[in-house]
Parts: C-alpha cells; structure tokens; sequence
C-alpha cells in the first residue's frame, strides 16, 4: 500500500516581492489618486502562484516594522537604505486587505525578518514530511533549499533546487551563509571581507567547505589573502547578520496555513477601488458574468495554440478575422534584414489565451501539408490594407515593410505594444517582447533559441517543425494579445503619454518605415579611398607613438598601455579601475594629454581608428547588393527621452565639426538628377530652455535674432556684444550648452582649461544675468523629487527612479537627467512631428522628394532638382510650425550633391 502523498508547504516572501514590484513598474495610481504599481505587481505575482500551483497550504511572510534583533547586533544594519517611499508606505494596508480577500494566510513576526519566519516554517514542514516551496528574490533564501526545499523566484520564473543553487552561486545550498559573509551584502549593509568576490569566495569554500576551517587555515592562504583576512574582524558578525534563524517558537505549524475560500463580495470591492479591471472582469465585476463554474477567482485562461493548414480552416479564419474590430499578427521570416526577408508564416490572436499560426514555407519532414503562401497573401491583402480591422503588434514597423516587400500596403495599424510600454515608462526595462512579457505578465517566453537552435547549429526558421514553430509563433501573437490589454488602459489613463503614443510615436511608424526601405546612396569609391588613407595616417600614428614611447607596444592593450605611461613615463595616475590598475580610458589620457606628447597620440589614433573601423569600412559592408544603398534601422524604443537612435549602420555618432566626420559626409550622396537637402534646427534646445524658463534675457536675445552665444558671453563677460572675443563666446557657448546637461564648475573648468573658481564665477554671473533659468532648474528638480519624473512639453514623461536616492552620485545624475529631459525630449517630440507633417506633404504633393536620414535636429531628403526650391521653402516652414514656442523655431537649409556639400 503506498503511503499518502505529504502536503506541499508554499512559502511568499511578501516584503522582497513587495519593494521589488515597487520599483519595477510604473507608479500607477487610481482616479483617486491612490498608488496602485507595488500593489499590482505583488498581486500579479501571487495570482500567477495560485494559477499554477494550485497550493492548499501557503502563507505570504512580511517583515516586522521597525528594528529587529540584528539591529541589536550591528547597529548600521541595512542603514544605507532610504526611508520607505510614502506611496509604497500607502499601499501596504491595501495589499493586505487583497490577500486577505484571497483566502491566503499573513504573516508578520515582531522582532525578526520574514526570511526567520520562512526558516522557521520550511524546517518545520521537512520535520513533518512535507515538502516546501520558497517564492522570493531573495538570495539569502537559497540556504534554505535540500532534498525537499526548492526556491522559486516567481517574477523571473527561475526555480533553484540544489543543483541550481550550485550553478548560480558555485557553492553548497548549506554553504550560503559562508558564502555572504565572504562576499558581504551591500543591499543590508553587511560587509565582507575586502578584494573577495563571489568567484574567490566559491573556490576558498569548495577547498575549505566552511568559515570555521578557513579561518583556520589562513596561514596556508598566502600574504595578500591573509592580511585581508586578518583585517576582516568583522566576519564573524557578518556570518552571524546573513545566517537565517530557523528555531523562532511560531504560533502557527504548516498544517495551520490552509487557504481559506476568496471572501468573493470583498474581494470585487478591492477590484473596483483599485481599478484592476481585467482581474475584475475575470470575478464577474461590473456587470461581467461571474466565473464559470469550478474556476477560481483569480484564474487565467490557459493559452490554446492551433495551425491552420487546409483551406476550409483557411476560410473559417477568414471570416472571423473580417468580423473583428481589431486584430494582433507577427510574421515569421527568413531574415531580420526586411530587405531580403520572406514570409515564412503568420500569426493570429483574435481573442485572449488564444494564438494561430499559419505555416506557409516550411521544409522537411512533417511539413505537409500547408497552404500555398501566395494565395494566403492574395486572400489577406484586403483585410490587411484595409483600415478595419484594426492592426497590433509588437513592433509593427518591421512586419509593414515585410509586408511591402511582399506587395501589401498595410493599413490600419492601430497599436504596437512596443510604443505602448516605451511611452508608458522608457527606463522601466527592455521593450522587446521576451522582456515586456517577463516584466508586465511575470511569463517567461519561448525563445527563437530554443525553437532553432544557437550558433552555427542554428536552423532556419523554415526549417522548424510546424508543431514546434506554431507553439512558439501563436504564443507571440497571443501574449502581443495580453500585452496590449495590460497597456493600453494604463497608457490610456496618462493624458500626456497617452497623447504622445497617439499623436506622435505611432503615426511616425509608417515614416521610419518608409525611410528604411528608401535608404541613401553612398560612394563606395569614396569611402574605400579614405579608409586607406586613414589605414596610413592610424600606421604613422603607431610609428610615432612607438617613437615617443621609446619601444614597440600595443596601443590597444590597457595593460601594455599603464605600463609605458605610468612605469616607464612614470606619469601620474590619474584614476584606476575597478580592478585596482591604472585607468586609460579617454578622460583620463585628456588630462594627460598636456603632460606629454604619447597621449595626445593615442587620442587621436582612437578616435581615427574608431571612425575607420564604425564608418569607412562599415558603411561599404552596408551597402545593400540589391539597391546600392544604405539602409539604416531606426529605432523608437530605445533612448530614454524620446530621440531615435539608428543601427546597421549607426549613423548619429558622425563627428560633424571634425575634417574626418566631413569627409564621411561627403561619401553620402544624391544619384542623377537629385540634391541632398539638408534643414536643421538652429539651436533648439536653447531656444526650448528660453520657452520653458520664461528668462527675459534669453526670450529678448532670440526675439532679437541675436547670435545666442555672443549675447550670452556679453552678459556673463559685460562686455558690449560687438567687443565678444572668440575665447569669451566659446566660453559662453559652453556654459549655455553645459547647463542644459548639468555641468558643475569643475566640468566646465577641465573643459575650458581654466580655474575651478573663474568657472563658479561665470556659471554664477550667469545665472544673475538670465536668473529665471535658475527658477527653472529648481522648479524642475523640484518637481522631479516630487513626482518622479519629469515631463516634455508634449507631456512624453522621464521617470527618474535615483532621484531621491541616498547615493549622491545616482541622486547627482538623476538630477542632471531631470534638467536636461524636458529640452532633449521636447526636442525629440518637435523634430518627430514635424517628420510625420513632411511625410503627409510629400504624399500629397507628389513631389519629387524623400525622407532619407534623420539625425538629432537635421533632416536629410532626396529632391529631384526641379522640386527642390517648392520642397525646401515648404519643409522649412513645417519644421518652423512644428511647434509653438514663446520664441521662433529656426531652421537652417542647404543643398548638395552630397551631405557635406549640403551643410
């Protein structure tokens, strides 16, 4: 007779999840006002748990408030830490009561942390048979896990048993504790044992099994690791600080913490009052039908994938796609290039928990049978160029020009829950699918990896199996599905991001789209010259610098490098690396650089060696075979404050005030009978500063069309504007533009190579010249300490997550970022509307013109020569009127028969 089955223990570490929720999304609120993100993400996370496991015996353990024992022990116990948030102080009543709602047992122990209580429990439940589950991010918990304990860490859906354990940290599960009291945990303010990291730390465990016997042996260990040792007296209070406590005298046993059925009245109410209107559609709130029989409160659907493979299927999904309003699809293709990428299939989701793929090109075995991909493409094309059904996607801008490719003009494109996450907070995380996935709906997805393979084994797409691709595809489109329903009304409910997302980022998708099909010319002749004249001058450079040096060295090795410049130059160390060893990154070979000849060299070998390696030669690999062009990608969701960034080949970084960024311009150019016209704002983010400050001084000096720099060097030097020396405007220039990204005093001195003081000076006469550009900077810091983020004139936000931190240096750049990021993304918004008006021109005009390249505040087309004066008058003017400043947009224009010449 077999023995009955021992219970299983579930274990949430609710305060670690509690924190972490808090700063991994967006600080949500009702309509209320009441902050609703560290809420939600506890929730998520406890909902996923009940919907998987199904447990019949947990308990979610917070920590106790105020000090606890080990605060008796070591007084600066976890002192690093800022004070709780007040919104994260707000929600923790909340939380409660939801649990509670839920049936789930509390837990909070006076005295002690919830890590003791879960030690305490989980010894317990293995004394009793059972077996136990830890659900927490905690890296203390791994010490707990053996034969019947595993640790969960539910966000990122890691599962660690001992073996995981042992790959994570390299040590024993009962070698944890050890393990932090070597290594020290900055996050509780424990220190270690100074130069031991966890590689050192694993490898003296795996010798000496344990703290005792190392100690012991410390005369074995060598000079340097003994005297580290022998400065450490310390480390027995560590090991004591991250042991865990497992012998607390609980009120509570296992069999104690059974779930209590969801109080169902209660727990609509919390729904409602928080706003959690998918959770309370799923109860039945708001006039929802009530949970179907035998399914929980708070289950989910569980996702259902299907192929469509014969025509009758085919035309069943047909009609049901023509009777929706809206849609999700993803294309799988041959390539990531869109230039050469095939359809290999489609997916679907028309519905939540639900995916379809349609395999159209696979090959191999079990690859039959499959309909016919240019009669599914011709049966499609109206529906996907009409404009209903609307269309979502993750990243649409890539499967329009997959689709153009294949001779479909897709229209209708409604939401991409790429933008939507990339508005809603851009710092938050990653904004591929794989990422949004883990971060909003705690899911971990198939990976192209898993479905093809790594490296040189790496299969095509086209080559996977047709039930493996329709699982891994099918799942893209329906989490897209579940993506959007968790964006799209928190997105919605954010008046200025909202607007962003609807009246900038999305109507700029079919633009850059069309630009990176279009492309530019480049000079292949042109590029492959200068790159070998550039392979000349980087040779004499090294011969030189061979020279100086005294001997050969590799000028690429940091190593060979410190020793030349600070042994054998014995120049002064200006800084090290985390490593100990002296630095030679470029600011410290700039301070140098006055010092002695080599390192003036080396700057210039870099940046020379940079500009062949990232330009000359890159740019000529770019050149597609096809069209002759090069054909960047840009890329909305990727720089924090809105600017678009581009790759394959990155064409942002050309020096544009250097001979060599000159001659890489000139290598752009316009084919027969066309000009490159290039228009720029003129100082925009000046002119930003001056709307947003409202500074009488700045306004007057761009109402007056003065030169901004010379007027400003006037005020801060008090000298009439036609007696400004060149020296005096680039100082001015300097502090103008250092402003706007936080430049102290120091900064400015090292950049003008001036003293420290005549820098305060100048910053401080400046700033009593145009004092409503102080007011601006406090009010914006302010704000940001106040909020959390700060806000384009468009209303794009920045979150600022280190604003208020205790860490001066992350509190500095938060700051900084807070004063640079209403002009840097003001100036974002500015230049993306006026692409998307220029485009809507272009179309209906009929001109002879494109957009080819946008780079910060330029604009580059390519204009047929007869168009050209029509084109630029009206370009210039949509850029003026791309916003409505308190001073005129300026717009520089020329053309040429390349980029350079265009300048």
């Amino acid at each position: 007779m077999n023995e009955p089955e021992h219970p299983t223990l579930y274990l949430i570490d609710g305060s670690s999840y509690f924190h972490r929720a808090y700063h991994a999304l967006p600080p949500l609120t009702t309509r209320a006002g009441e902050p609703t993100g560290a809420l939600l993400g506890v929730a998520n996370m406890v909902r996923r748990l009940l919907n998987e496991s199904h447990p019949e015996y947990l308990a979610v353990v917070f920590d106790a408030r105020g000090k606890n024992f080990r605060h008796r022990l070591y007084p600066a116990y976890k002192a690093n830490r800022p004070p709780l948030p007040a919104e994260l102080a707000a929600q923790f009543k909340p939380l409660t009561e939801l649990l509670e709602a839920l049936g789930i047992p509390l837990l909070q122990i006076p005295d002690v942390e919830a890590d003791d209580v879960i030690a305490t429990l989980a010894k317990k439940a293995g004394e009793a048979g059972w077996r136990c589950v830890i659900s927490a991010s905690d890296k203390d918990l791994a010490q707990l896990v053996d034969d019947r304990v595993v640790l969960i860490d539910t966000m990122s859906n890691r599962r660690y048993d001992a073996a995981g354990v042992r790959r994570r940290f390299g040590v024993e599960p009962g070698q944890i504790g050890d393990y932090l009291a070597l290594v020290g945990d900055s996050s509780d303010n424990i220190p270690g044992v100074p130069g031991i990291g966890p590689k050192t730390a694993a490898k003296l465990l795996e010798k000496y099994h344990d703290l005792d016997q190392l100690l012991a042996s410390r005369d074995a260990l060598g000079d340097k690791l003994a005297a580290r040792f022998e400065a450490a007296q310390h480390l027995p209070l560590s090991r004591q600080l991250v042991r865990l406590r497992d012998d607390l005298e609980l009120d509570v046993a296992p069999a104690d913490l059974k779930r209590q059925p969801a109080k169902s009245a209660e727990l609509r109410a919390l729904l409602e009052r928080f706003e959690f209107r998918q959770w309370l559609d799923e109860v039945g709130g708001q006039g929802a039908a009530a949970p179907a029989a035998g399914r929980t409160a708070v289950e989910v659907g569980t996702p259902h994938y299907r192929a469509i493979r014969d025509r009758r299927a085919f035309e069943t999904l047909l009609a049901e796609l023509a009777r929706q309003e809206a849609f999700v699809f993803d294309l799988e293709t041959t390539s990531l290039n869109v230039l050469d990428a095939e359809i290999v299939g489609i997916a679907l989701a028309l519905e939540p928990d639900s995916g379809i793929y349609i395999p159209l090109a696979h090959e191999g075995p079990g690859a039959a049978p499959q309909l016919d991909r240019d009669e599914v493409l011709a049966r499609l094309k109206p529906l996907f160029e009409s404009a209903k059904p609307a269309k979502i996607g993750q990243n649409l801008k890539y499967d329009l020009n997959v689709l153009h490719r294949a001779g479909i003009r897709l229209a209708g494109i409604a939401d991409d829950t790429m933008l939507e996450s990339y508005v809603l907070n851009s710092t938050i995380t990653r904004h591929d699918m794989d990422a949004l996935a883990r971060h909003y709906l705690h899911r971990r997805t198939i990976t192209y990896e898993e479905v093809a393979g790594k490296g040189a084994r790496q299969i095509p797409f086209a080559q996977v199996a047709v039930e493996r691709a329709t699982e891994y595809a099918a799942e893209d489109a329906e989490v897209t599905y579940a993506l959007h329903r968790y964006l799209a009304p928190r997105l919605a409910a954010l008046p200025g991001p909202a607007r962003v997302y609807r009246e900038i980022e999305m109507p700029l998708v079919p633009v850059l789209a069309a630009m990176e099909r279009s492309g530019v010319l480049v000079d292949r002749d042109r590029l492959t010259a200068y790159s070998r004249e550039l392979e000349k001058r980087l040779y004499a450079l090294e011969q030189k610098a061979y020279e100086v040096a005294g001997a050969p060295f590799n000028l690429g090795s940091p190593k060979q490098l410190g020793e030349v410049l600070f042994e054998r130059l014995k120049l002064e160390v200006i800084a090290k690396t985390p490593g100990g060893q002296p630095a030679t990154g470029e600011e410290v070979l700039q301070e140098l650089a006055g010092r002695h000849p080599l390192p003036g060299l080396l700057l210039e070998h870099r940046a020379l060696a940079k500009l062949k390696n990232t330009y000359t030669d890159r740019l000529v690999d770019e050149i597609h075979p096809v069209t002759g062009r090069v054909h960047t990608s840009f890329h909305q969701a990727v720089a924090a404050t809105g600017r678009l960034s581009s790759s394959q080949p990155n064409l942002q970084n050309i020096p544009a005030r250097t001979e060599e960024g000159r001659r890489i311009r000139k290598a752009f150019i316009a084919p027969p009978g066309k000009r490159l016209l290039a228009l720029d704002y003129s100082q925009i983010e000046l002119r930003i500063m001056a709307h947003l400050s409202g500074d009488e001084g700045l306004l007057a000096a761009f109402h007056n069309g003065a030169d901004i720099h010379r007027a400003t060097a006037a005020e801060v030097f008090g000298v009439p504007q036609d007696k400004v020396s060149g020296e005096q405007r680039r100082a001015a220039k300097a502090i103008n533009f250092g402003l706007m990204y936080g430049m102290s005093a120091f900064g400015l001195a090292r950049q003008l190579g001036i003293e420290q003081d005549a820098a305060k000076t100048w910053m401080a006469t400046y700033f009593e010249r145009y004092p409503g550009v102080r007011r601006f900077m406090e009010q914006i810091r302010r704000q940001a300490r106040e909020q959390g983020y700060v806000e384009t004139l468009f209303g794009r936000r920045l979150w600022l997550s280190d604003i208020a931190s205790r860490n001066p240096a992350r509190r500095q750049a938060a700051e900084r970022a807070a004063v640079n990021a209403p002009m840097q993304g003001t100036a974002a918004d500015i230049i993306k509307r006026a692409m998307i008006t220029t485009a809507d021109w272009l179309a209906e005009s009929g001109a002879d013109a494109a957009l080819v390249l946008q780079v910060h505040d330029e604009l580059v087309l390519e204009v047929g020569v007869p168009d050209l004066p029509t084109v630029r008058d009206r370009v210039a003017a949509l850029m003026r009127g791309a916003a409505e400043l308190a001073v005129p947009l300026d717009v520089d224009a020329g053309d040429g028969a390349d980029w350079e010449a265009a300048h």
